[in-house]
């Protein structure tokens, strides 16, 4: 189940990003979300496929997983702290 109540059935894959895209992704879906962390994930560990897909046509591509995320090809977990303006420390 994801953070706002998505199970995978739902959506059929999972979101991800890339390292320049973190920060715009965190402030733009979890802006509000208390007690963010970031998963840190070796695509090496994964066997079902990554996509790189845009929202839109013309938009920059993010990666999405087609399958579950493997709990062992997590290999970092990180606190994600704000500022003194609320924007997301990463």
């Amino acid at each position: 189940m994801s953070t706002r109540g998505i199970s995978y059935a739902e959506q059929g894959y999972v979101h991800c990003a890339l390292r320049h895209q973190v920060r715009g992704v965190a402030e733009r879906f979890f802006g509000d979300a208390e007690d963010v962390v970031l998963l840190v994930v070796d695509g090496s560990r994964l066997s079902d496929p990554v996509r790189y897909e845009a929202p839109a046509p013309g938009a920059e591509e993010f990666p999405h997983l087609y399958g579950p995320l493997p709990m062992e090809a997590v290999v970092d977990v990180v606190p994600v702290s704000r500022d003194a303006d609320g924007r997301f420390e990463l």
